[in-house]
């Protein structure tokens, strides 16, 4: 009776053994397929972190999921419409010029030149660089920033369409939806703007004047604050507005006193650059004898305005002016 019983116990404890055993065993293939679960979980974000898409010069570029230090020089307008705040921003003599229009974003964004040398761009170490056009990385200097961190060239014109390039930059960071959205808020602010100043105004005649350097330029019908004033909100374009325009690819261009004197605008948005200098052109008789000057329909704005840029950001702006200034 002892001996059976001694064989049950020990049958017992084997069983027991078996039993810890067996239950090790499966939550050891528990955690190995939770580990491999992960480790799939894991492969696959990784591999998500990695888009590859081909810039406007063909160059096959791997952009990563999330970019922490994005360098865009001269695009930081479409990156505050997307809520996206660069590592450095666009400036001129040492930081003296830069987007003020901006600032409310990039307060604290240090400043890089505007021409982007190597050095400084190395500097911020970025893991993005976004170029406006191909004109910025003419010759070799494409493979060098492209040694630096991935370079992608947004548009192939020296002037691109902003809102193509809207589009581009959203696609690049994967805000597609978001750029589509920053878009049609504009359209519909440029249409409703547009229906309020064609009331005001109707066909009355608008240009922009740059004064900088007591030198005058006028803005293209197609580019810059043109493209809103003409194209957005439907705006009379004068004669001489039109002419300059077509020989030329520039935002802003000189105009000489001959053209100036036969400025038939009705309105005039000044961009005066030389607020503060006592701007002798202003005193010019050929400035006083255009219809807006002696209507006294001229609106003055600094040159820390958005009338300057072009963007999704300094657009909108722009039609806040018009408005103001002109739908009374």
């Amino acid at each position: 009776m002892k001996k059976k019983k001694y064989i049950y116990m020990v049958a017992s404890l084997f069983a027991f053994l078996f039993l810890v055993a067996c239950g090790n065993g499966n939550e050891t293939d528990d955690n190995a397929s939770d580990a491999d679960k992960d480790k799939e979980q894991t492969e696959t974000e990784e591999k998500a972190e990695d888009r590859t898409l081909t810039d406007a010069m063909g160059h096959e570029v791997t952009i990563p999921a999330e970019p922490k230090k994005v360098i865009a020089s001269y695009l930081e307008d479409y990156l505050v419409a997307l809520g996206i705040t660069p590592v450095a921003q666009w400036s001129v003599q040492d930081g003296a010029s830069i987007q003020d229009y901006l600032q409310d974003s990039l307060k604290d964004v240090p400043t890089i030149p505007h021409d982007l040398p190597y050095e400084a761009v190395a500097s911020f170490e970025p893991d993005l660089i976004i170029m406006d056009s191909a004109t910025m990385v003419e010759g070799n200097k494409y493979d060098q920033y492209n040694k630096i961190a991935p370079t992608y060239v947004i548009g192939s014109e020296q002037n691109n369409a902003w809102r193509d390039e809207l589009k581009e930059i959203g696609k690049v960071f994967g805000m597609e939806e978001k750029a589509q959205e920053v878009l049609d808020e504009y359209e519909k602010k440029a249409a409703d703007a547009k229906e309020q100043i064609n009331e005001a105004i109707g066909d009355e005649t608008v240009a922009a004047i740059w004064l900088v350097g007591n030198t005058f330029y006028v803005v293209s019908e197609n580019l810059s604050s043109g493209d809103v004033l003409y194209n957005d909100l439907g705006l009379g374009v004068p004669n001489v507005v039109k002419e300059i325009s077509q020989s030329t690819e520039q935002n802003w261009s000189e105009i000489s006193l001959e053209k100036l004197a036969e400025l038939d605008a009705d309105h005039i948005f000044l961009v005066n650059s030389d607020q503060g200098t006592g701007a002798k052109m202003l005193e010019d008789k050929v400035w006083q004898n255009i219809p807006a000057v002696k209507n006294g329909n001229i609106y003055e704005y600094p040159g820390t305005t958005s009338w300057l840029y072009t963007g999704p950001v300094a657009n909108s702006k722009m039609i806040d002016y018009a408005l103001e200034d002109l739908a009374k």
